[in-house]
């Protein structure tokens, strides 16, 4: 049986980790990306059942990551993660893939809950 694939896009290494080994243990193969062009160059080569992506990345934020995807037909639902929920949730409920938008700090067992629901 094939475990799912998740995506996890993140400039700060401690959350890379934190969200690699969290889900990993829920049993899920993980990647990680540290900017958004290096996640669309995972996203075109890969076929992830989820993405957790940070709002606020170097180079291509996650509203440029997001674009690229809808133009390029690439069909993964989405969580959002930033430190500013109030000022980007309008922003990031504009694209269809994304399911919520997560505050940082987020709660490990809610954020497992519901990767656990959308995958």
């Amino acid at each position: 049986m094939s475990k799912n694939k998740i995506l996890v896009v993140d400039d700060q290494m401690g959350i890379r980790l934190l969200l690699t080994d969290i889900l990993e243990n829920e049993g899920y193969e993980v990647q990680e990306a540290t900017t958004g062009k290096q996640a669309l160059d995972k996203i075109h080569k890969t076929n992830f059942d989820l993405i957790i992506l940070d709002y606020k990345l170097p180079i291509m934020d996650g509203a440029e990551v997001l674009q690229k995807m809808e133009e390029d037909g690439v069909e993964v639902p989405a969580l959002i993660m930033s430190g500013l929920t109030e000022s980007i949730g309008a922003e990031a409920k504009k694209f269809p893939l994304v399911k919520k938008v997560i505050a940082k700090p987020f709660n490990v067992q809610e954020l497992i809950q519901l990767v656990n629901k959308l995958v």
